[in-house]
């Protein structure tokens, strides 16, 4: 029989029984109906709560809070890269804590198995029949933990929800709730004993996130806030399902220009005929760039998009899907580096004054 023994789920009612498509009521209420668009004022309120309830845990790290929200509004996932220590798992543990939905973690081990993640096929004796018991993935966020740890077989398990929202075992597909989104961390330096993400795994991420040290007074106030016990016995959902699902129709609604679209697109054609680069952005990474900037105009209290919201969001979430060519890792350039170069080289999308705002319903 399958050990279980990696795999948590906190507020998850996953045990027992055959699986029902959405677990929790309120997501439930979302299957099936068109969430209601947030005004202006609700949606600012909303994310402030979140951006409150995480900054009150994450020390120094509002940037990394802000992108981690802006990936759950543009229905993203999102790769948490850095050294041990940091509080990659922290940030992701309090964003999903700060949501009233079902979290599932997963602790991603060498012995991890695909059916761990995805679920498995059951006979039941007294029905006889099979009967399908969920695995980890059927949670509106999934926290997993050192994603590299885990084999290649174990690590194709997330391709199929994290691209279809959905999970196929046994010829049957189930779908998934919403909203949706795995934060996976990894730690990019120990290299012993991990399998590396392959480029059609990390491409599914939206956003990569390097969490950094912080400075000497966030470090500080740590040190004075943090002993006593974790931060997160603290931290309470601050918005609902069908909060987050309004938050998500609102950012939907924001409007993208011609401009930008074009400008979205020279971004991606000038990674592909960069020679500093063997392998530039995907379609997908442009598509999802632009979702990203969609979410930051929401979040910055706009429904357009400016020039300003790519520029902001290309570094995380294009800089771990480009590839360097040999001679530029051997002359010291980075994927961050070659990208701020692009950015800097490429001309900004011009419109006349009030053009950002035309033609909304052309999204």
């Amino acid at each position: 029989m399958e050990s279980k023994r990696q795999v948590t789920v906190e507020t998850s009612p996953l045990q027992g029984g055959a699986y029902s498509p959405l677990p929790r009521e309120g997501a439930a209420a979302l299957n099936g109906h068109r969430p209601q668009v947030m005004d202006e004022d609700g949606f600012h309120d909303a994310s402030e709560r979140i951006l409150d309830s995480i900054n009150k845990v994450i020390d120094g790290k509002a940037d990394a809070a802000k992108l981690a929200l802006t990936v759950l509004l543009a229905q993203g996932h999102l790769l948490l890269e850095d050294v041990p220590g940091v509080g990659k798992t922290l940030l992701a543990k309090t964003l999903a804590r700060t949501v009233d939905c079902t979290v599932s973690r997963i602790q991603f081990t060498p012995d991890l198995l695909p059916s761990d993640v995805t679920g498995v096929s059951i006979y039941n004796q007294s029905s006889r029949q099979f009967e399908f018991r969920p695995g980890a993935v059927f949670a509106n966020i999934v926290i997993g933990d050192e994603i590299n740890r885990a084999s290649a077989k174990t690590q194709s398990a997330l391709l199929e929800c994290m691209e279809e929202h959905q999970v196929t075992v046994d010829g049957h597909s189930y779908q998934l709730g919403s909203p949706f989104m795995v934060v996976a961390t990894q730690n990019p330096i120990e290299m012993e004993g991990t399998y590396p993400l392959p480029e059609a795994q990390r491409d599914r991420f939206m956003a990569r996130i390097s969490m950094g040290y912080p400075d000497k007074d966030a470090e500080i106030e740590m040190l004075e806030t943090h002993q006593a016990a974790s931060p997160l016995v603290k931290v309470t959902p601050v918005v609902t399902a069908s909060d987050v699902a309004a938050m998500i129709a609102t950012v939907q609604q924001v409007h993208v220009s011609t401009a930008i679209k074009e400008y979205t697109v020279a971004i991606g054609r000038a990674t592909r005929d960069s020679a500093r680069l063997r392998l530039g952005a995907s379609p997908r990474s442009l598509l999802q760039l632009l979702r990203a900037a969609k979410a930051t105009a929401a979040l910055d209290g706009r429904d357009f998009v400016l020039p300003d919201d790519v520029v902001d969001v290309a570094e995380s979430v294009l800089a771990h899907r480009i590839i360097l060519d040999r001679k530029a890792a051997s002359s010291g350039d980075t994927p961050q580096s070659v990208l701020r170069g692009i950015l800097a080289s490429l001309p900004v999308a011009q419109e006349p004054p009030g053009a950002w705002r035309r033609d909304r319903h052309a999204v």
